[in-house]
């Protein structure tokens, strides 16, 4: 694929994963400053590596989902939490991940971890 393919292939991951709303909040804000960080993120983890056949979405959500408890990266986190059931994820798979993610991260990580969820699964619950 060249540049304009992984940007397209990138561009429909992005949504199907985050949900068109989120995706046109941040295109929105795209400067000419942030441009070029949209379009590699775009391009590269969207249209490279969440397009890979090697694992499948659920799977690649529950990396995602630890990795970014790990490194307390909680907004991500939060927007990650709601992609991953958009993924196919359950509840209980998602409170599965962070109970593990509390013996390999920590327990503070976890903690706060459920507490993000719970917040973003209620409003799931609701809709």
């Amino acid at each position: 694929m060249n540049d304009e393919e992984r940007h397209d292939a990138g561009m429909r991951t992005r949504r199907e994963v985050l949900g068109d709303a989120h995706v046109d909040r941040a295109e929105e804000r795209k400067t000419a400053f942030t441009a070029d960080f949209q379009s590699f993120i775009t391009r590269c983890a969207w249209g490279e590596v969440w397009t890979r056949p090697g694992l499948d979405r659920r799977m690649r959500s529950a990396i995602t989902l630890t990795a970014l408890l790990a490194q307390g990266h909680w907004s991500e986190f939060e927007l990650h939490i709601a992609a991953a059931v958009r993924n196919g994820l359950t509840h209980d798979e998602i409170g599965e991940i962070i109970l593990q993610s509390a013996i390999y991260c920590g327990v503070p990580a976890a903690n706060h971890g459920f507490a993000v969820a719970a917040t973003v699964l209620a409003k799931d619950t609701q809709s």
